[in-house]
């Protein structure tokens, strides 16, 4: 039975259920097309009855029952249904009211002019083909779509375990997106979502606010609510009535009238004393008249609440690719369109070219007849038979036996000078487009450039104006929008007390100081971790039990410099024993093709892609499986060739390559990073560049800088090297950083006292040393956490250190680099 169920599962996954992201049509809807074209239901054909087009499609691809087949043409005929129509319908196709269409004996049906565009080229070899159930037809796998149909129709099925339900868009908008796109391939999801606003659905009404369109496009999935399109009028002297124009998507208007007088049987809406649908041809008009004195706004937002007046559309943007079902956001989806339109025009292109090269080389043939008329026609004159002929011609010029099949096919007229002309014409202009073709084929731009003139030519035939109206909703304000970016120093606490101040608090001290007081914290509670980031970042904090939970930066309470800040467990669902033992900022849209490293205590290393860590829940995910008596300390994000360095309390570490590190699922347990020895622990891990320096901190405020040369690349697992020599006099090893000696650094103690000073006074010596003194600290208190801030003169005059707010800055992306420290 498993094996059966996965078997059907993945039919009806693949084979009925979902659309192709290149095309954005499911198998019966490219069969139904398909089969129109080769039927010749052209818009310039005259109407065919449904029927034989349905059985048509029955009996060569898709073998299940006839009215799945109907059903499915009829929905790409009505106008409710669908947003530009592929089939051009005539007859009864049913009605906005829930009518279904008449019997498909009664109705006829052809393409309509939209679909040439889905159809264009098909025969040029453009798209793979492959056999239909019985082996004896070959039908395509993918149409040639030269508009973006999945944006532009959008489409809705439900799989075995997933389901997808794609809006559509207006057509102008989604081709000026595409070519934006080409143009600029590094395009933000805000660039693109000011050229797509919003979905545009066939029956027009109003979509209330943007923040789930907007969740929609970046992620894939989202919550879109829509209202009927409605106006108040005055009836009478004093009465008024409200008006509805529009309905929201895939609402039944009958059951809606129906609904609304059930509602005013029951009592449950007051003020209505009239309800009358008045829809024509012209268009739709329900008139619901309102009782005298009655507050046509409050009736209003009764009909909301009560009925599908408004509705809610809910967007899961899930479309094959490559025969596998992704969800994907509206850059993905634009993405492949375009892949596919380049390959489409490549396979166009190909095969003109291989045309062309085969009539050049007949016209060869022609012109070599020309000039050797005589002797040619004497020599067929003399032949017995063709195949004779043919010979001899192959003999004596040295024609191919296609030339001299050409020859010996031509017609007497082609003899005359004119017609001799014309060849030579021909053979020029054949010539001219052979170049052509491989000037394509040889320049990636060429290809792009024939992509957005077909898609400008479409545009100018099929766009229409906007439907749907996307208007403001106050209870959807975009908080990010409220909040000024700006830099903040992040503060978590060994007892799990998490605050925000502005990073302008701290004022740079000179080694050696006391520093400033950076919290009031209970006695036993000291601060763990401290790092820079901005306002609009989002944080993964990372669990000692393994689990990540997201927030961002603005969401934690800001707080004075000696405040101890808010609980993280008013924040987070944590359980009773579960506590935060790393923070990691990262930039909203960042790491998309990178990886996040996280290291543990006991000395293990995972490597995991970003994309794992997308759409984390409320209560969090499962980041790392930990062992036993283990915690994370460390976490990183990379681009797959970094060298990574961890370092240990009692002053060893290691560097090895992230290659050394083969990427992992999020709920794996990691492979062995450093051997530690009885008693030692990881303390730190970071990436690091060669031609920077290790800064090692100690619990008694020692430090020193080595040039990372000094320590050589080994292979991930062995005991590695001594980073520092560890005394009584020193302590133990607490921090380690990779620095370029530009840098300020943050060293707090357990006593809440943190002190800010430059790398640059720290002394740079060699590997096995002891360090110098960089913070005096009391005999019973110790150093628990070191960071870096990277600033320069420009970042402090702009208010960007720490997290990239300017523009193309490079020091702000350094500091995002520091800031993924403990």
């Amino acid at each position: 039975m498993q094996k059966s169920f996965i078997a059907y599962a993945m039919a009806v996954i693949i084979n009925r259920a979902l659309p192709d992201v290149r095309d954005g049509l499911k198998p019966v809807h490219r069969r139904i097309l398909y089969s129109m074209s080769e039927l010749n239901m052209y818009p310039d054909k005259p109407y065919r009855k449904s029927a034989r087009l349905v059985g048509d499609v029955l009996g060569k691809y898709h073998p299940h029952g006839d009215t799945a087949v109907y059903d499915a043409m009829v929905r790409l005929a009505q106008d409710f249904s669908i947003r530009y129509p592929l089939v051009d319908g005539h007859g009864n196709f049913g009605s906005v009211d829930g009518d279904g269409a008449a019997a498909m004996r009664y109705t006829e049906s052809r393409m309509s002019k939209l679909t040439l565009e889905l159809l264009r080229d098909i025969d040029k070899d453009t798209v793979d083909f492959y056999p239909n159930f019985d082996e004896t037809l070959e039908q395509p796998a993918v149409l040639p779509a030269r508009f973006p149909n999945l944006l532009v129709n959008g489409t809705g099925g439900i799989a075995v375990g997933m389901a997808t339900n794609i809006p559509p868009h207006n057509m102008g908008e989604a081709i000026d997106a595409t070519i934006a796109l080409m143009d600029n391939p590094d395009i933000s999801m805000e660039e693109l979502i000011d050229i797509i606003p919003g979905p545009d659905f066939p029956t027009g009404g109003i979509i209330m606010g943007v923040s789930g369109i907007r969740e929609a496009y970046k992620t894939g999935r989202g919550r879109i609510r829509v209202r009927a399109k409605t106006e108040i009028e005055k009836h009478g002297e004093d009465r008024e009535r409200i008006i509805v124009t529009e309905i929201p998507y895939q609402v039944n208007k009958a059951t809606l009238v129906e609904k609304i007088a059930e509602l005013v049987r029951d009592k449950r809406i007051d003020g209505i004393s009239d309800l009358r649908d008045e829809s024509d041809k012209s268009g739709m008009r329900i008139v619901i008249e309102l009782k005298r004195n009655a507050n046509a706004n409050v009736v209003l937002n009764h009909l909301y609440k009560h009925t599908q007046m408004q509705d809610t559309f809910g967007v899961i943007m899930l479309a094959l690719v490559d025969g596998e079902p992704r969800v994907l956001n509206l850059k993905q989806v634009l993405e492949y369109y375009v892949e596919h339109q380049k390959d489409v025009i490549v396979r166009r292109t190909k095969f003109e070219l291989e045309k062309a090269k085969k009539r050049a080389h007949i016209l060869e043939g022609l012109i070599i007849a020309l000039d050797n008329i005589d002797e040619i026609v004497n020599l067929i004159r003399s032949s017995a038979d063709a195949a004779t002929a043919r010979a001899a011609l192959i003999g004596r010029f040295g024609l191919t036996e296609i030339q001299a099949q050409a020859i010996l096919d031509m017609r007497l007229q082609r003899l005359t000078g004119l017609e001799r002309d014309k060849i030579e014409a021909e053979y020029k202009e054949v010539q001219e487009r052979i170049a052509y073709y491989n000037s394509v084929l040889s320049t990636p731009q060429m290809v792009i450039d024939i992509i957005k003139k077909d898609l400008m030519e479409i545009r100018g035939k099929f766009s229409d104006a906007r439907r749907t109206e996307i208007t403001f909703d106050e209870d959807d304000i975009d908080i990010d929008e409220l909040i000024a970016r700006e830099d903040m120093v992040v503060t978590l606490t060994h007892y799990g007390y998490v605050k925000r101040i502005s990073l302008e608090t701290y004022r740079a001290q000179k080694r050696g100081g006391k520093g400033v007081t950076a919290m009031s914290t209970r006695e036993e509670d000291f601060a763990e971790q401290v790092f820079i980031t901005c306002t609009h970042n989002q944080l993964l904090f990372f669990t000692n039990k393994g689990k990540v939970y997201m927030k961002k930066c603005y969401q934690i309470p800001e707080a004075g410099r000696t405040a101890k800040g808010t609980a993280i467990v008013n924040m987070l669902n944590l359980d009773p024993d579960e506590k935060v033992s790393a923070v990691f900022p990262i930039e909203s849209e960042a790491g998309k093709d990178s990886n996040l490293v996280i290291v543990t205590r006991g000395g293990v290393i995972k490597k995991t892609p970003f994309s794992e860590y997308s759409n984390i829940r409320q209560n969090g995910l499962k980041a790392v499986n930990l062992r036993e008596d283990d915690e994370l300390i460390s976490v990183m994000e990379t681009d797959g060739g970094k060298d990574i360095i961890v370092g240990t309390r009692d002053g060893m570490s290691i560097i090895f390559s992230e290659e050394d590190v083969r990427p992992m699922g999020r709920v794996s347990t990691g492979v062995r990073a450093i051997k530690l020895r009885p008693g030692d622990e990881v303390v730190s891990a970071c990436i690091c560049e060669r031609d920077q320096q290790v800064l090692v901190i100690t619990e008694k405020g020692y430090g020193k800088r080595t040039n990372a040369e000094e320590y050589r690349l080994q292979t991930r697992g062995g005991i590695g090297l001594k980073s520092m020599n560890i005394t009584e006099k020193t302590g133990k090893m607490c921090g380690l950083l990779i620095v370029d000696g530009t840098e300020d650094i943050m060293l707090i103690s357990d006593a809440g006292i943190v002190i800010r000073m430059s790398v640059g006074e720290i002394s740079l010596i060699g590997r096995s040393t002891q360090g110098v003194r960089v913070m005096r600290v009391d005999d019973d208190t110790k150093v628990v956490c070191v960071a870096k801030i990277v600033e320069s003169e420009e970042d402090e005059t702009e208010d960007t250190a720490g997290c990239g707010c300017a523009a193309e800055d490079s020091t702000a992306a350094e500091t995002d680099s520091a800031t993924e420290q403990e």
